[in-house]
């Protein structure tokens, strides 16, 4: 019957719609599939607006499956390989692969002992995925509420703080050392480990993921800090290396971040 017919083709049809459908999720590259899950992520976002809870999971489960290999980097690369023949702190390449004005995505490349010195994200939501190497990270979060009284006093020459104007009382959020692989981190416009510091131990690549990215017209300046000794607080002594003294600095004369081609698997925008 001609009935029959119609519905025995249109079956085939969506089983053959199916099979496409699944050779092609196994084709995308995790590169790709990283940039269209942004582009869902980060749609109805802007500065200060955090995606919801269950967008931030589908992100951060893209990411953490995701290795140097992905992006097309080895750890023999001349970008891991520290040049300078004196003290001077190693020099840093960044591959861009993406930024509009909702998201951004790059790839920070390490030679060992160089560090991203301590700076702010305002008004973003930041996801870092460590692809390969060892580093440790060192993150704080601006103190709102002080957990104790009385109200901090800072004593302009202890420590070696110097002037006192433009402190700020920090929490410690993270220092801890991480080995890929590892989890994603995350950090938010208000906690998470706003500002945060990368030193490498060994050679190592960091995917990083901007939402939104920063814009100096738009107020989202990076913003670079000194951290300094935790001193005249009233909190128990066990809570006195959980917090810190911030105050702000211009960029880092020996901080050198070079831009370079990235040549890895191709994003189709």
């Amino acid at each position: 019957m001609r009935i029959e017919k119609n519905v025995g083709e249109r079956r085939g049809r969506e089983y053959s719609d199916s099979k496409k459908n699944r050779r092609r999720q196994r084709m995308v590259s995790p590169v790709q599939r990283l940039y269209e899950t942004c582009k869902e992520v980060f749609a109805n976002c802007g500065p200060g607006v955090v995606p919801s809870a269950e967008k931030i999971e589908r992100l951060k489960a893209v990411l953490d499956t995701m290795a140097e290999a992905d992006v097309g980097l080895r750890p023999n690369m001349p970008y891991f390989k520290s040049t300078t023949y004196d003290r001077s702190p190693p020099k840093i390449t960044y591959l861009h692969l993406h930024e509009c004005d909702k998201f951004s995505i790059g790839i920070f490349c390490l030679p060992p002992s160089a560090v991203i010195p301590l700076h702010d994200h305002p008004g973003m939501t930041v996801f870092s995925k460590l692809l390969f190497g060892e580093m440790h990270i060192k993150s704080y979060d601006w103190v709102h509420n002080l957990p104790a009284e009385p109200t901090p006093i800072v004593n302009p020459l202890a420590n070696g703080l110097g002037n006192s104007t433009g402190l700020r009382l920090a929490k410690v959020k993270m220092n801890s050392e991480f080995r890929a692989p590892c989890k994603t981190s995350i950090l938010y416009p208000a906690d998470g480990g706003n500002m945060h510091c990368f030193t490498a131990r060994t050679a190592c690549a960091v995917l990083d993921v901007l939402g939104p990215p920063y814009c100096d017209p738009e107020g989202r300046h990076c913003q670079y800090y000194y951290d300094f000794p935790f001193a005249n607080i009233s909190v128990p002594e066990e809570q006195k290396g959980d917090y810190a003294w911030l105050k702000e600095r211009e960029k880092p004369e020996d901080l050198t971040v070079v831009g370079a081609l990235y040549k890895g698997p191709k994003m189709v925008k």
